[in-house]
């Protein structure tokens, strides 16, 4: 099996939507078609079961998965200290991404390039479905996450920003055209509901269970991911709520964004998994903490 055919192997094991994995590839859905069929013929079994609604792991797929996934990693992890070698680097820093700001994080990257020359910056995105796991497994090094964060064995480092939320609605929704919402609007449109697995209140401290009144804010579709999101909430009159960097970072056509003009701000900031600190991820919380966080 090819070193690309184990990547896309595992992203589509991750993704479970062909769509997501080609995007997120930069390849072809018949590529990552292509790629899965081959692998399937070479096992002699499938790996994936496929509906028009739905992609699932198979019991061999799922062997698979956690057969090969510590052995890609590690292979990644070996040929990318071999080319920061090459550049006479001793290693690389690796940050998770919650949100999709990376681009207003500039000043921290390179702040923190300056200080430690001898070590690389890689900026990658991480799923919400799985929060902590990329910290726990080692797959990052620290993260940019919303806050609270209330896990025993992780640590929590300075803010980075915070900023206002809006509520996400399409087009045609009866809010569109107002200017603003108050938070009590969630209380008569309710929101999307987060994977179960999320911790309740992390997702809480994002999209509130309840309005600032004590009003129950119900939960529709279970979404699990921001390109889900988007399209749920721009192809019906459900409601949701982000942050507001999404009004830069994610302007599309069928989707309007209205600032909500109360209740609390969203705080994003660093944490990291407490055994695996290092003096590169102490070093960045101290970039952080010299620079000082910012106000959307």
């Amino acid at each position: 099996m090819e070193t690309r055919d184990i990547e896309i192997f595992l992203t589509l094991a991750d993704e479970l939507h062909f769509g997501r994995t080609a995007e997120r590839l930069r390849v072809s859905v018949a590529r990552v078609s292509q790629a899965i069929k081959k692998q399937e013929r070479g096992v002699g079994a499938k790996l994936f079961e496929r509906t028009s609604r739905s992609v699932r792991l198979t019991a061999v797929g799922e062997q698979l998965k956690a057969d090969l996934g510590p052995i890609y990693q590690g292979l990644s992890e070996s040929l990318e200290r071999a080319r920061l070698a090459a550049q006479g680097k001793t290693g690389v820093l690796r940050i998770g991404m919650l949100p999709s700001n990376a681009y207003d994080l500039r000043p921290y990257w390179e702040a923190f390039r300056a200080r430690c020359p001898e070590w690389g910056l890689q900026i990658r995105n991480v799923p919400f479905q799985r929060p902590f796991e990329p910290l726990r497994s080692g797959e990052v090094d620290v993260m940019v996450s919303w806050l609270p964060v209330e896990e025993p064995d992780l640590t929590v480092g300075p803010v980075l920003f915070t900023e206002p939320r809006v509520m996400v609605v399409s087009p045609d929704h009866e809010l569109a055209d107002r200017r603003s919402v108050s938070a009590e609007a969630f209380g008569d449109h309710g929101v999307l509901k987060g994977p179960d697995n999320l911790p309740d209140y992390w997702e809480d401290a994002f999209s509130p269970f309840r309005t600032p009144r004590g009003r129950p804010i119900e939960r529709h579709i279970v979404v699990p991911n921001l390109d889900n999101l988007f399209t749920i909430v721009s192809t019906s009159q459900v409601t949701h709520v982000l942050g507001a960097h999404v009004l830069r970072f994610h302007v599309r056509p069928d989707i309007v964004y209205l600032p909500v003009h109360d209740g609390p701000r969203l705080s994003w900031g660093l944490v990291w998994s407490s055994d695996r600190e290092s003096a590169p991820v102490r070093t960045l919380a101290q970039v952080v903490r010299d620079l000082g966080g910012w106000t959307a």
